[in-house]
C-alpha cells in the first residue's frame, strides 16, 4: 500500500491519496528510519519496494549502501512524481505496473541476484500479493512489510494461538515470519481507521516440507468453520481412522495442528486433487 509522505526537502506538488489504490501515504520519520533500520541493506542487496507512494521510504532506503532499488507503483501520478524526485538517482528504476501482475523472477534475472522486497502492501489485496510474490519464491530473499496488525498476527501465530488459521498454515511451507512492530494510525496521512503492523518475512532455502497437492484444498476445508473438529471439517475428506494414523486427534480443533499435520492429512486423503 502506498502509505508514504512526501520525500524530506522536494517541493513536487503531492498527489492526493485516492481510495481505490488504498493510499494512506506513511509520514512518520520515526516510523520510516525503523523500517530502513529493520532492512538494514547493504552493498550487495537488490531493493524493489512495492507502492512507493510519494516517495518517503524510498529516500530512506536509498539513503542505505544498496545496490539498486527497483519500485513498483501503480499510481500515474505518484510515478510521475518519483520520476521527478529521484531522475539524479542511478541506483532508481520506476516499475509504473501493478504488482499483482509484476514479474518478480525476471526482474531478479535481470538484476542478476534474489531480491530483498520492502512495501507497504494494500490492506484489500495482501493475500493474493503474497502469494504472488511467493510464487517468485527462489528470486526473493525476505519480504519486509505492512500490513494491517491483525493480519500480521495471522501470519506470524504458533499453533494454539486465536490468531492462527488458514494464513498461517498455507504460508509455513515457504517462509519464517517475524512480527517487528506495530504502527499507530497517526502515521499516515489520511489516517486508516486500523492499526498495522511490520513484519520480516524470510523465505526458506529449502520448503519446510514436500507440498502435497491436496494441502491447499484441504486446508481450505479444515478453517472453512474453525470450530468444527478436524473429524467433522475435514468429513468426506479423511476419515477419522486415517486421522488418527497421522497422529491426530480426530476430534482435535484445527487452530491446534502443525502445518506438517496438515501435509500429512493430505497425503492420506481420499478426495482428488
Amino acid at each position: 500500500m502506498s502509505r508514504h509522505g512526501a520525500p524530506q526537502g522536494r517541493s513536487a506538488t503531492e498527489p492526493r491519496a485516492r481510495k481505490r489504490f488504498g493510499q494512506h501515504f506513511l509520514h512518520d520519520p520515526a516510523v520510516l528510519e525503523r523500517i530502513a533500520a529493520a532492512v538494514a541493506p547493504g552493498p550487495a542487496d537488490r531493493l524493489v519496494e512495492i507502492g512507493p507512494g510519494r516517495g518517503a521510504l524510498t529516500e530512506y532506503l536509498l539513503g542505505t549502501p544498496c545496490r539498486s532499488l527497483d519500485a513498483v507503483e501503480i499510481d500515474r501520478d505518484l510515478a510521475a512524481l518519483l520520476r521527478e524526485c529521484f531522475a539524479a538517482e542511478p541506483r532508481f528504476t520506476l516499475r509504473e505496473a501493478d504488482a499483482l501482475r509484476f514479474d518478480f523472477t525476471a526482474l531478479a534475472a535481470e538484476r542478476g541476484a534474489r531480491l530483498r522486497v520492502v512495501g507497504n502492501l494494500p490492506y484489500n489485496i495482501s493475500t493474493p500479493l503474497l502469494f504472488h510474490l511467493l510464487e517468485s519464491a527462489a528470486s526473493i530473499l525476505d519480504l519486509h512489510v505492512m500490513l494491517q496488525r491483525e493480519v500480521i498476527e495471522r501470519m506470524a501465530a504458533a499453533p494454539g494461538d486465536s490468531a492462527y488459521g488458514r494464513l498461517t498454515v498455507m504460508l509455513a511451507p515457504w517462509v519464517e515470519v517475524e512480527s517487528l512492530f506495530e504502527v499507530g494510525p497517526g502515521a499516515f496521512q489520511p489516517p486508516p481507521r486500523v492499526w498495522s503492523a511490520v513484519a520480516r518475512v524470510t523465505v526458506r532455502a529449502t520448503p519446510l516440507f514436500q507440498v502435497h497437492p491436496r494441502f491447499a484444498a484441504l486446508v481450505a476445508a479444515a478453517f472453512s468453520q474453525r470450530r468444527k473438529t478436524v473429524r467433522n471439517g475435514l468429513r468426506g475428506l479423511v476419515s477419522a481412522e486415517q486421522i488418527e494414523r497421522c497422529g491426530v486427534d480426530p476430534a482435535a480443533r484445527p487452530e491446534t495442528l502443525a502445518p506438517q499435520l496438515f501435509n500429512a492429512l493430505a497425503q492420506v486423503s481420499d478426495a482428488p486433487y
